[in-house]
């Protein structure tokens, strides 16, 4: 099966399952870090699956450029302890999930231990997923913000936004699995990369190479 295109992809925290399937499938990744940080996005935003329901955890920040400000330069808020209600939340999402006893302390030290930069935090957790998933990966970051994208699959407006909806490189869906509320609630699609991982472990990589964007 031939790659994907090139595709340009917004900086995200804990990104769902789409945007890990364009990581598993596309000839060559950038992250956009220079765009003007926009609110209420996927850029420090992510959701999981709980006994509730899906539930969606933000991460404080400020910005010292106020409404200018590029989404590198936008900082962590410490001023709350944001990061151990986080993990609080995780832990009791996916504590029974298959593989959580394995993976959680590559996760826990990111969140008892954040950096300063919402931009280096949201890049460790990538890795820290990449690794774990094995998929054969690599990304680079822009270097300016990138106004019209050439040769490259413009996907910064179009995963994890405001208001989902179809496009041409929508994923038509998700195959189920088990997740840790099976029993009582449905399957709940394109979740953050993290529930994939705790519910599936090393079979991830299997799953996102069966999901391609754009079929």
């Amino acid at each position: 099966m031939t790659a994907l295109p090139p595709v340009l992809l917004p900086a995200a925290c804990l990104p769902d399952t789409e945007y890990f399937c364009w990581l598993a499938h596309a000839s060559a990744v950038t992250i956009e870090i220079h765009e003007t940080f926009p609110k209420q996005t996927c850029r420090n935003r992510y959701r999981i699956a709980t006994s509730n329901g899906p539930q969606i955890l933000s991460v404080p920040v400020n910005k010292p450029l106020g409404n200018h400000t590029p989404t590198a330069a936008v900082r962590i808020d410490r001023k709350s302890n944001w990061n151990i209600i986080h993990w609080r939340a995780l832990e009791s999402a996916y504590n029974k999930s298959p593989y959580f006893l394995y993976y959680r302390d590559h996760f826990e030290t990111l969140f008892m231990h954040p950096p300063a930069l919402l931009t280096d935090f949201n890049l460790r957790l990538l890795e820290t997923c990449i690794s774990l998933i094995r998929i054969p990966c690599t990304f680079k970051l822009t270097e300016n913000y990138i106004h019209e994208p050439e040769d490259m699959v413009d996907m910064r407006l179009n995963i994890m936004p405001k208001r989902p909806g179809p496009h041409q490189w929508s994923i038509s869906g998700f195959e189920p699995y088990i997740q840790v509320f099976s029993e009582k609630q449905a399957f709940i699609s394109n979740l953050s990369i993290i529930d994939l991982i705790f519910n599936l472990g090393p079979e991830s990589a299997d799953y996102l190479k069966k999901h391609r964007p754009g079929i």
